[in-house]
């Protein structure tokens, strides 16, 4: 899912409709990418840091994170006229990864998978209310339930025969699929 900086930044751009200009790869400082991308959209670089959620427990609560699919980096779009320099002055930013001393462009079709998977992540395939489901995860594999309601963005509540009975049980959305 692209975040509110990378909505920024990117502007509803797909990646092939930049001409003179590339991508390359900027190494941020420990746990700063977020903020380097920030300051970076905030001097009017196009920036990307493709983000994935995460599902985790603080302090004893569930809770939905976003964080950065590839920690410590981020993508970058400059023209081949764009200065350098103050990449390097930019809070956040360690350094603009490079082999041989010089910047090498990451390729189009490399950036076009990644805008792919944030955009697959935000438009998840949901479940209809009465629909069969297949659980694929967890204790209950390959036991089929009934689908009830989204709980939240990444629970679903799924109503299963258990002992005879119909249970209505709470699990992680990517625990399941359809039948």
């Amino acid at each position: 899912m692209v975040s509110a900086h990378n909505a920024e930044a990117v502007q509803a751009a797909s990646p092939e409709s930049f001409t003179a200009s590339a991508w390359y790869l900027v190494q941020c400082k420990a746990s700063q990418d977020e903020r380097a991308e920030i300051n970076l959209v905030n001097q009017g670089y196009t920036c990307f840091r493709p983000t994935q959620q995460r599902e985790c427990v603080v302090q004893g609560r569930r809770k939905i994170v976003r964080e950065s699919l590839f920690p410590g980096y981020l993508f970058i779009r400059l023209g081949s006229g764009e200065s350098w320099a103050p990449l390097r002055s930019t809070r956040g930013v360690s350094r603009v990864v490079s082999f041989g001393g010089k910047p090498l462009p990451v390729g189009d079709a490399l950036i076009a998978r990644l805008f792919e998977h944030d955009s697959e992540a935000s438009t998840e395939a949901r479940f209809a209310c009465g629909e069969r489901v297949r659980i694929t995860k967890g204790p209950f594999v390959d036991v089929e339930a009934i689908f009830l309601a989204m709980e939240g963005e990444q629970r679903v509540l799924l109503l299963m025969t258990l002992l005879q009975r119909e249970q209505r049980i709470t699990m992680p959305l990517v625990d399941i699929s359809k039948r």
